[in-house]
């Protein structure tokens, strides 16, 4: 096992506990930031590019057919192949943490789409699911086990908040452990179903779980109720033959009592336990091996790297899997620079040393400069590509970018990135401001159909000063493709008829019979 430190210089309180790892092909992606994504990366994943001992973060994009993915934090991952032979595999990630500190129920399957050395693309796609959903939650897992021929995902443990019904005000915010209930969820047909298992007797949450064929192991973790740390090891059996699925569970002998943990696979069946907790205020410097065979589980202590003192003596450490047998480990950096919020990072190697120099010369190959003119690509802003250098020193702490959360604007879940309607030519990677009063996001305006739904301005065809007009008059409005809609569902109004008076008869005209003699001086007296 080899440690190497990576300090940070700028932009460090992006990365947070909590944060995510994913592993594309020997590229790590660092998903779950502080706060909502920049505007420079309004999908909040970057490329964690590492070369020459430096780690530079690239933002990546989502496809147009994407969903809105907000950065979560203390989520539940695991990879998810087609078959066992196939190279390609996708991420689930449920649950989790928003920047608002909202817990999320949601489940999304995310997958690389294409990537260049200019840019990397993924598909976010939320999945539905019906029957025994699981509650929002964080600080779980999910694996993914085969039997039959068939798979289905394990999702257990968390935490959650305490339900709006048994809440007050001096603890709002209080949460408590998540029922030792064990989800099965088919993403084929998109159900769920719930176990709940005599031998799991309390909720855990920060623990640890590695699946091998149709069985699960977890062991550690967190127990809010009774404040401790499980010192058992739970073995997970699950069947799935034509019809209902059946759950098994085993206490073993050997557990450890650790929460936090993080498991990195270094083989086929061959995983390594790194940090984590043994109490409150006491870090478990101690790694582990776990063996996976046929039917059963190995844990051994290995020989754990110098840890140097910055690791032994802070407070704190977190950190997560990088794939391929490493980990990345943070402390705070409170004590070691003026930035109170920066944290320092290192990379330990979990693999042999000749595994190690292997990875390393693959690497260096596939990190090679490309053979284009460096005049044809686009460089990146000091917004779109975070630095982390080995030379501390070599940075000047007041120029560097510093991030700040509350520079940052709230977006709620429809997101401005959306596909509003059928027709919706807005593209995230070359918007441009369409209208005077637009900044940093398409102006948009709420269709009332239904429960009403956000659409772009620009798509709807408004004129600046229609928009402006709408918006002031605070009247319904309705995008196009529900315009019809809604008039066809308008009850005609009723058409008031104006009652006219009735005209009065006309009276007869009085008419004088003149005789010859009066004709006469009638005539006469007129034309006097």
């Amino acid at each position: 096992m080899s440690l190497q430190m990576v300090s940070a210089v700028g932009n460090s309180s992006l990365v947070q506990p909590g944060f995510s790892l994913l592993n594309f092909d020997g590229h790590v992606f660092f998903f779950g930031q502080k706060g909502w994504p920049k505007r420079s990366c309004p999908t909040g994943v970057f490329l964690l590019d590492i070369k020459q001992n430096e780690l530079k973060m690239k933002p990546a994009t989502f496809s147009k057919d994407s969903c809105y993915l907000p950065p979560l934090r203390y989520p539940a991952l695991c990879t998810l192949r087609g078959n066992a032979e196939s190279d390609e595999y996708q991420y689930i990630i449920h649950g989790g943490k928003t920047p608002n500190n909202d817990l999320s129920d949601k489940i999304y399957i995310m997958s690389l789409v294409s990537k260049s050395s200019k840019k990397t693309t993924f598909q976010c796609v939320e999945k539905d699911l019906g029957g025994d959903v699981p509650e929002a939650r964080y600080g779980h897992t999910i694996n993914i086990v085969h039997s039959r021929g068939k798979s289905v995902s394990v999702i257990f443990g968390g935490r959650s908040y305490t339900p709006l019904a048994q809440r007050t005000t001096e603890k709002w915010n209080s949460v408590v452990d998540c029922l030792p209930s064990v989800f099965l969820v088919d993403f084929e047909f998109g159900c769920c179903t719930s176990y709940i298992l005599p031998e799991l007797q309390d909720g855990l949450s920060f623990h640890v779980s590695v699946a091998r064929n149709d069985t699960i192991y977890i062991l550690g973790g967190h127990s809010l109720q009774n404040n401790t740390r499980s010192p058992s090891l739970y073995k997970l059996k699950v069947d799935l033959p034509l019809g209902s699925p059946a759950v098994t569970c085993t206490v073993l002998p050997g557990g450890i009592s650790v929460s936090s943990a993080i498991v990195t696979q270094t083989g086929d069946t061959e995983f390594v336990l790194v940090g984590g907790y043994q109490s409150d205020n006491q870090k478990r410097l101690v790694c582990n091996t776990i063996v996976l065979e046929d039917n059963k589980i190995e844990i051994v202590e290995r020989v754990s790297p110098e840890w140097p003192s910055d690791i032994k003596h802070c407070r704190m450490w977190f950190g997560c899997n990088m794939g391929k047998g490493s980990v990345l480990l943070g402390i705070p950096g409170a004590n070691k620079q003026s930035i109170s919020d920066a944290n320092y990072f290192y990379i330990l190697r979990c693999k042999g040393v000749e595994e190690d120099k292997e990875e390393e010369l693959t690497a260096q190959i596939c990190s090679q400069t490309s053979t284009e003119d460096p005049g044809d690509s686009t460089p990146f802003e000091d917004s779109e590509e975070f630095c982390f250098s080995a030379e501390a020193n070599s940075f000047d702490v007041d120029d560097t970018d510093t991030y700040n959360e509350d520079d940052e604007e709230d977006e709620s879940e429809t997101g401005y990135w959306i596909t509003c309607s059928t027709s919706c030519n807005i593209d995230i990677n070359t918007w441009v401001p369409f209208y005077s009063t637009e900044l940093n996001k398409p102006a948009m305006i709420l269709c009332s159909s239904g429960a009403g739904h956000w659409v772009h301005a620009q798509c709807m065809d408004l004129s600046e000063s229609m928009l402006l007009r709408l918006s002031e008059a605070n009247v319904k409005y309705f995008c196009n493709e529900h315009v019809d809609l809604n008039k066809g569902l308008q009850t005609p109004k009723k058409v008031v008829h104006l009652k006219k008076q009735p005209m009065k008869p006309l009276r007869k005209k009085a008419t004088m019979k003149l005789t010859s003699p009066s004709k006469k001086s009638f005539l006469r007296r007129l034309f006097e």
